[in-house]
């Protein structure tokens, strides 16, 4: 069994537009072209596509259902991380945000909620944790293609590297330097193979991107002479 973590495509909240919640903001023209993009990397079906239930990643999976029709299709709670609550108000971009969410970060309490439907950090790496746990158990001995988020893919693999599962204020600041140093950009794959300690394992550099191996390996290069 394999994992391919995807992050959505560009959505217009990344694009500095206005939006209308977190769970709002469509993709771009460039967010399409990256989820085409993306659908085209597939070398073979996977068992089980899955997404989170927000617009841009349900986009971002479409072209990747529409060319594999019969494989099963789930949404799971891989949600991007909400801690504004009602702070992510409507027609707002993220440049007017950004001081409430550098309070929020500032603030380092890993349970503490915004109200209107906000997400505490410790939630967040629950979240986590259970989709690592859910994608150990299942049966599928392929590939399974998740669309999902930014946050929520760097939750998931610090959780991982660090065996963090209910993190205290220290572990809340240790996050916020990992997310600053581990960039997920738009449309970026990550692959998750099963073993080490937590259950799966991350593949540093996968190359799901390159041509199929040749059926034959290239004659050798001559060594040059000497003069």
């Amino acid at each position: 069994m394999r994992v391919w973590l995807i992050r959505h495509g560009e959505s217009e909240s990344n694009a500095g537009l206005p939006t209308n919640g977190p769970g709002s903001s469509p993709l771009t023209r460039l967010g399409r072209h990256q989820a085409e993009r993306v659908a085209a990397s597939f070398q073979e079906p996977p068992e089980l596509i899955v997404s989170s239930s927000f617009i841009r990643a349900r986009e971002t999976a479409a072209p990747t259902r529409e060319r594999f029709p019969e494989v099963p299709y789930e949404e799971w709670p891989v949600q991007e991380f909400t801690y504004l609550g009602s702070l992510h108000g409507p027609s707002t971009t993220g440049e007017q945000r950004r001081p409430f969410a550098d309070a929020y970060w500032e603030r380092s309490d890993p349970v503490y909620v915004n109200g209107g439907g906000g997400e505490s950090f410790r939630d967040l790496i629950v979240r986590a944790r259970a989709c690592v746990t859910r994608l150990t158990e299942r049966p599928e001995e392929g590939l399974i293609a998740v669309f999902t988020h930014g946050i929520f893919m760097r939750a998931l693999l610090w959780s991982l590297f660090t065996g963090t599962v209910a993190p205290d204020a220290a572990a809340m600041r240790a996050f916020r330097t990992f997310t600053a140093t581990c960039v997920v950009p738009n449309g970026a794959i990550v692959e998750l193979r099963p073993g080490g300690p937590e259950g799966l394992r991350a593949v540093a550099g996968a190359t799901a991107h390159l041509p199929a191996p040749l059926t034959s390996s290239p004659p050798p290069i001559a060594e040059p002479t000497s003069p």
